[in-house]
């Protein structure tokens, strides 16, 4: 299952060399992220049932810069690697394709008690 999630680069995003801030990627990945959950309506049932998509490693590398205005793609594949749901991400410069930043970010469900919880076949099927 792959997702595309475009993004715009902000002004306030800029570390003091005039690029995005290393951690701002990582604001990227989880945006896009939110919005697969959205889009699947998986947001709603997580909270219908008290449960929380946790990250619980990250792993990042950086590849090229990007700068203010610059346009991006957040590439997201999905996989289930029980109890995990692992998202491999890439962000893209939108106009060129080139690679900006490769990620690979491992979450866990888990419910208020932080019991961890099977990812429900249809998050990859759908509902």
């Amino acid at each position: 299952m792959s997702f595309e999630y475009p993004i715009t680069v902000r002004g306030y995003e800029m570390d003091s060399f005039g690029h995005v801030n290393n951690a701002v990627y990582l604001n990227y990945m989880e945006q896009a992220r939110w919005e697969i959950l959205k889009k699947r309506e998986l947001f709603d049932y997580f909270r219908e049932h008290g449960l929380v998509l946790v990250v619980t490693d990250a792993m990042v590398h950086y590849s090229r810069e990007a700068k203010v205005f610059d346009e991006l793609v957040v590439c997201t594949d999905i996989e289930r690697d029980p109890p995990y749901l692992v998202f491999d991400q890439v962000i893209r410069d939108a106009a060129s394709g080139s690679v900006i930043t490769r990620g690979t970010v491992k979450t866990l469900l888990v419910d208020s008690d932080r019991i961890p919880h099977d990812i429900p076949d249809f998050f990859l099927t759908g509902r």
